[in-house]
C-alpha cells in the first residue's frame, strides 16, 4: 500500500491552493476532496474538530490544520525542492514575511468589505503594507527566497492571484500599472511557474465568486 495523503479543501480559498502548490512542486501525489461549509462532512469535523474549518491536511492518517504548519509539514517530510533556505537567517526572514502579510492580512478582507470613505482608508493602509513588502521582503531579488519559488511567494501568492480579481470586485485598485513595479514583475513571475499556472482557479470563475462576496458583504443589513 502506498501512503495516504489527502486534502480537504475549498475551490475558492487561497489557503487550499497553498497546500496544492506545495504538493505539485515537491510532487506528491494526493487526494483532494471538496468541502460544502453549509454542509461539512464528518471527515472535516472529524479529523478538525476545533475549528471544523478548511484547509485539513491528512497524511498517513494523522491529521493537521493551519495552512503556514502544513506547509511546513511538507517540506520536512519531502526535502525534494526544499521550500526554505538551508542558512538559518534566510529561513528565518522567509518564515517571518510569511507571517507578516499573514497577521495584517485583515487590512485586506476589511477593504474588500468596505464602502466609501472607510474602504479608501483602508486602501491606502493596503498599499502601503504592499510597499513594505516589496521594499523590505522582496527587493531585487526574483522570489522572495532568492532565484528560486519557495514557502514565502506560496504563502503570498494570493497577492499574484486573487488580488487582482478583489480589487476589480471592490472598485479600488492597490496594484496599479504605475505603482509597485517589483511585486507586479513578481506576481506575472510566479504565475508563470509550471506548477502554479496549471493549478490556478478560472478567472471568469473567481471574478463572479468575488463580486457575489462584495454584493452580499455591501447589502448585508446593519447588526
Amino acid at each position: 500500500m502506498g501512503e495516504e495523503v489527502r486534502l480537504l479543501g475549498v475551490w475558492s480559498s487561497v489557503y487550499c491552493h497553498r497546500i496544492i502548490w506545495a504538493l505539485k512542486l515537491k510532487g506528491v501525489s494526493y487526494e483532494y476532496t471538496e468541502e460544502d461549509l453549509e454542509n461539512k462532512s464528518n471527515d472535516l469535523i472529524r479529523y478538525n474538530p476545533v475549528y471544523q474549518r478548511i484547509p485539513v491536511f491528512v497524511h498517513n492518517g494523522k491529521p493537521m490544520a493551519e495552512s503556514i504548519f502544513i506547509l511546513e509539514y511538507i517540506n520536512e517530510v519531502w526535502p525534494q525542492k526544499p521550500l526554505l533556505p538551508a542558512d538559518p537567517y534566510k529561513k528565518a526572514m522567509a518564515r517571518f514575511w510569511a507571517k507578516f502579510l499573514e497577521d495584517k492580512s485583515p487590512t485586506f478582507y476589511s477593504y474588500f468589505r468596505a464602502v466609501g470613505e472607510e474602504q479608501e482608508k483602508l486602501a491606502k493602509e493596503a498599499k502601503e503594507l504592499l510597499q513594505i513588502i516589496e521594499e523590505k521582503g522582496l527587493g531585487e531579488k526574483k522570489f522572495f527566497g532568492g532565484n528560486q519559488i519557495g514557502l514565502t511567494d506560496i504563502c503570498l501568492g494570493w497577492i499574484a492571484c486573487w488580488l487582482e480579481l478583489m480589487q476589480e470586485a471592490a472598485g479600488i485598485k492597490l496594484l496599479e500599472s504605475d505603482s509597485l513595479p517589483r511585486l507586479q514583475s513578481w506576481s506575472k513571475r510566479f504565475k508563470e511557474v509550471p506548477e502554479i499556472k496549471e493549478n490556478l482557479q478560472d478567472k471568469d470563475k473567481m471574478l463572479i465568486y468575488f463580486r457575489g462576496l462584495r454584493q452580499k458583504f455591501t447589502t448585508a443589513p446593519a447588526p
